[in-house]
């Protein structure tokens, strides 16, 4: 599905990516580790086209991204979502979906219809789908943290995507919720035969979903392999699961 080749990026002498390669299959939910500063919101930017690579491909089902836009990206297949959270805040729950919906339809210009009443049955069948059919009609400025959550990873379906790309999905929540929301993202992407790669320092979450772990250090992929295999990794150890205990 995703084949990444020694793909770099610099900021000035940082070398915030070092020559990252490797390749996705259909349906994988892998997890990318590392500590703070190891590149990973930097690879996901030049993945989804917040920033260009200064060397390297990306061939997303054989075809190279490499210099599209965000906006072409997300028509590809490919979604993802951020550390911070990005809703609109005064729009409704169903309205965030719509405005997602819209634009996968091809009709956020539409003008002959008030945007109210388009996109409004697959809106709240995916609100449905993550938990949130009950808030439905509240703003997202005052979801709790949870729901909010919750409300991005039914605006990352909305595209009907391949991929998913989560950035640190569960930051920011307490313990308890981390686990339910990771273990709702892989129930549904196993449903949909999705492919997923995320970022997520809780290890307890990590080795519960993924089924392949990726460590990321000072922009370098120093393993990769199937959880167990990370885990008794002793460069890992040394630089990132050691730091966790």
């Amino acid at each position: 599905m995703l084949e990444v080749e020694n793909v770099r990026r610099a900021f000035g002498g940082v070398q915030a990516v070092d020559g990252v390669s490797f390749a996705l299959a259909r349906g994988e939910i892998r997890a990318l580790i590392g500590p703070n500063g190891a590149g990973k919101s930097t690879f996901f930017n030049i993945l989804t086209g917040q920033l260009r690579a200064d060397g390297g491909e990306v061939r997303w089902r054989g075809r190279s991204i490499v210099g599209l836009p965000p906006h072409a990206i997300w028509r590809l297949g490919i979604s993802r979502t951020f550390q911070i959270t990005a809703t609109f805040a005064t729009l409704t729950a169903l309205e965030n979906v719509q405005v997602a919906r819209l634009s996968h339809a091809g009709r956020s210009r539409a003008l002959l219809a008030p945007a109210a009443r388009l996109e409004v049955a697959p809106s709240r069948a995916l609100l449905e789908h993550v938990g949130l059919a009950e808030q439905a009609a509240r703003p997202a400025g005052v979801l709790a943290y949870g729901d909010l959550k919750k409300l991005e990873l039914a605006i990352a379906l909305a595209n009907e995507p391949a991929l998913l790309l989560l950035d640190e999905p569960t930051a920011g929540m307490a313990p308890a919720e981390r686990g339910a929301l990771m273990a709702l993202t892989a129930r549904i992407a196993r449903e949909r035969r999705l492919t997923v790669l995320f970022t997520e320092h809780d290890m307890d979450v990590v080795f519960a979903v993924a089924d392949r772990i990726m460590v990321l250090h000072q922009g370098r992929v120093i393993a990769d392999g199937p959880p167990a295999a990370v885990r008794a990794d002793r460069q890992v150890q040394a630089v990132y699961l050691g730091e966790e205990s």
